[in-house]
């Protein structure tokens, strides 16, 4: 079925800062692609489709594209949100959680670029939204697999948006800082109040706010942004 209603895939859409994103795009009158490890109940939304795999898998990844086009018959935007962290020292990660960072936070980006991002390109426009993270801007102790895919992931950003910018498709990073997500929910409060000690604004940042500037970049708005990495964290790394 082909709609000229604007169409988002977003991945880790089951909760956060996804799901968050889902429901702002989906106030805009967006169409939607949920993929998650976990089901999303894509009932929440007016238009939508949930599909539950792995993103680290090409199959999984080129049959979501598949079906994406098959229900809406086009794409307009990719927000690669999905992702793992992973505190552990270099001497401490082992080379398999040190591939399993990587494949989740750096390889399924890629693989989700190539495959709607072709979809893109055929159509002459689009955008692709990558969440990088403050972690991919400098250098955090005990996090050499997470910053690794953060720094690869803001450097795949830019070789796209040079690669796809003249075809029409727009690439960008955002590089949240400290969110309230239900990673950060779980930790001691001692924890969460040092974080907030440290930015700037002296508050954790609300998923909306980063949402918000997904959709921003998915929309014909930020129609001159490409190559970009916008920072938001309330100032961390000032």
């Amino acid at each position: 079925m082909t709609t000229m209603t604007q169409v988002a895939v977003i991945t880790g859409a089951a909760q956060g800062i996804g799901r968050r994103t889902a429901q702002v795009l989906n106030e805009h009158g967006w169409s939607l692609v949920l993929l998650d490890l976990q089901h999303v109940d894509a009932s929440e939304y007016k238009s939508a489709l949930a599909l539950a795999g792995d993103i680290s898998d090409e199959h999984f990844v080129e049959s979501a594209a598949l079906q994406c086009i098959d229900k809406f018959g086009r794409v307009d935007a990719l927000v690669n949100n999905a992702g793992i962290s992973c505190i552990s020292s270099a001497l401490e990660t082992s080379a398999d959680l040190y591939r399993k960072v990587i494949d989740v936070n750096l390889v399924a980006p890629f693989l989700l670029a190539k495959a709607f991002g072709r979809v893109m390109i055929a159509n002459g426009s689009g955008s692709v939204v990558n969440v990088a993270s403050v972690a991919g801007l400098q250098g955090v102790a005990d996090r050499s697999a997470y910053n690794a895919s953060k720094h690869g992931l803001i450097g795949l950003t830019r070789t796209l948006a040079v690669e796809w910018g003249a075809k029409g498709v727009r690439v960008n990073a955002v590089a949240p800082g400290f969110i309230q997500t239900p990673i950060l929910a779980s930790m001691p409060e001692d924890v969460l109040k040092g974080m907030e000690a440290r930015v700037p604004l002296k508050r954790l940042g609300r998923a909306e706010e980063i949402a918000n500037v997904y959709a921003f970049l998915a929309s014909d708005e930020a129609s001159y942004i490409n190559g970009a990495v916008i920072e938001v964290s309330g100032g961390l790394t000032v």
